[in-house]
């Protein structure tokens, strides 16, 4: 799996299933495959939630919902193919499911790796500019520019993914993928929040002086940064150095949770998207209330008519109307 995240540009032509290239170490086949399986489940959970709460019609399509619905998207792309992989290392790295979903799960994974972290980036500058120059921004920041740059950065995660798909060994250029996919966001995600944290610290005393507000924000910027940096930066120093490769599936672990952190950093730390959360629930609940009550009242009475039922044929049983003879018979039932 390694060698399909590093995979860029293609060389050579392999009869060798990539999927099939690395020997297991000890206890992997069996601690890996549990940490897949909590991402897993939670990533899935929170990226179905965000796109369920963004996506209702009720709530206000905005820029940064766009990018957190695609986020979200890419993430979930990412996390179908992961049980693949958690059956691949608990087999002992045999992959079981043929050459060509190898290839499609490692393009998965190539489309996350760009995909998300570009989506990252994007949020990043949006979050900048309307903070930092509000009244300027407003004209660009729209909802037609917003899913443009969405469907550009879709198309550069697919042609990224091309020689995974195409080819089944390529020639690892782990220099253009660290530059690519880490240190160029990582640098411009730096620089947006470093910006927003100097200008919230020259403008509080123009936000209503309130230093809650301040602390919180501040918050949001160090979990968004320090989440990016700590998830990703040991695989690509790892792979930049081309070193300890016996660590490489546990910092690939580190990596792909950031798809699970993701919903929590984005949505549910914001006081935005638990308002949008607890206003779709006060939408919901009266519905889904007055279902259960129906239900309930109609297993109620199928119960109760069921009961009668019942009684009524065993009172037949017991003392049929038909045999006068038989009633004596019934006394010692």
């Amino acid at each position: 799996m390694a060698m399909t995240l590093s995979n860029l540009s293609v060389t050579t032509n392999s009869s060798e299933d990539p999927c099939d290239s690395i020997s297991p170490s000890l206890h992997q086949n069996k601690l890996i495959p549990t940490i897949y399986s909590v991402i897993f489940v939670m990533g899935f959970v929170g990226n179905v939630l965000v796109v369920f709460v963004l996506c209702q019609k009720s709530n206000r399509k905005t820029v940064a919902n766009t990018y957190m619905v695609n986020l979200a998207l890419s993430d979930l792309l990412f996390l179908v193919s992961l049980p693949f992989w958690a059956v691949y290392y608990s087999f002992d790295y045999n992959w079981v499911f043929g050459g060509l979903m190898c290839k499609l799960c490692g393009s998965l994974i190539s489309v996350n790796v760009y995909a998300s972290i570009y989506f990252i980036t994007c949020m990043s500058v949006d979050r900048y500019r309307a903070i930092v120059y509000p009244l300027q921004s407003q004209c660009s920041r729209n909802l037609c520019r917003a899913r443009v740059v969405s469907c550009v950065i879709w198309t550069i995660a697919g042609l990224m993914t091309i020689p995974t798909v195409a080819f089944r060994d390529t020639h690892y250029l782990n220099e253009l993928k660290n530059i690519l996919a880490f240190l160029v966001p990582f640098g411009v995600i730096a620089s947006c929040y470093y910006r927003i944290a100097k200008h919230l610290v020259m403008e509080h005393s123009s936000l209503d002086k309130s230093s809650n507000n301040l602390d919180r924000v501040m918050k949001m910027v160090v979990a968004v940064v320090l989440a990016f940096f700590i998830c990703w930066f040991p695989f690509h120093v790892l792979t930049f150095l081309d070193a300890i490769i016996a660590l490489m599936p546990f910092t690939l672990c580190l990596g792909f949770s950031n798809s699970a952190i993701n919903p929590f950093i984005y949505c549910f730390v914001g006081n935005h998207f638990r308002e949008l959360l607890w206003r779709l629930y006060a939408e919901k609940a009266p519905s889904l209330s007055q279902k259960r009550d129906s239900i309930s009242t109609r297993l109620s009475s199928f119960s109760r008519n069921e009961n009668i039922s019942m009684s009524t044929k065993w009172s037949l049983i017991q003392c049929p109307v038909f045999s006068t003879k038989l009633r004596p018979m019934c006394d010692f039932l």
